[in-house]
């Protein structure tokens, strides 16, 4: 008597495996498309100094060789990245 329970109960299981998962509806992120990294493109290749005379928008990083980043992804924040010749080498969102 035992047997036929567990089998028709290991079916089931087996069977609500089957089941496909409700598709999730998470709302969209409301993020910027753009931190203004498009307009500075300008500068790659540029030295640091043409940097001083300028202003960014509050979270901007100017990333030097070396310097410890946060990893988080935030693309409304402005990054620019300069290499070992003191030159402007990247500029972008993340």
């Amino acid at each position: 008597m035992r047997a036929p329970l567990i089998l028709s109960l290991m079916s089931g299981l087996a069977l609500a495996a089957c089941e496909p998962a409700a598709e999730s509806t998470a709302p969209a992120l409301d993020l910027p498309q753009n931190c203004g990294a498009e307009e500075l493109q300008n500068l790659v290749g540029q030295p640091k100094s043409v940097l001083d005379s300028r202003d960014f928008p509050t979270g901007t990083r100017i990333i030097g060789p070396g310097d410890p980043v946060t990893a988080d992804y935030r693309a409304d924040r402005l990054n620019i990245e300069i290499n070992s010749n003191d030159r402007i080498e990247k500029i972008g969102c993340y």
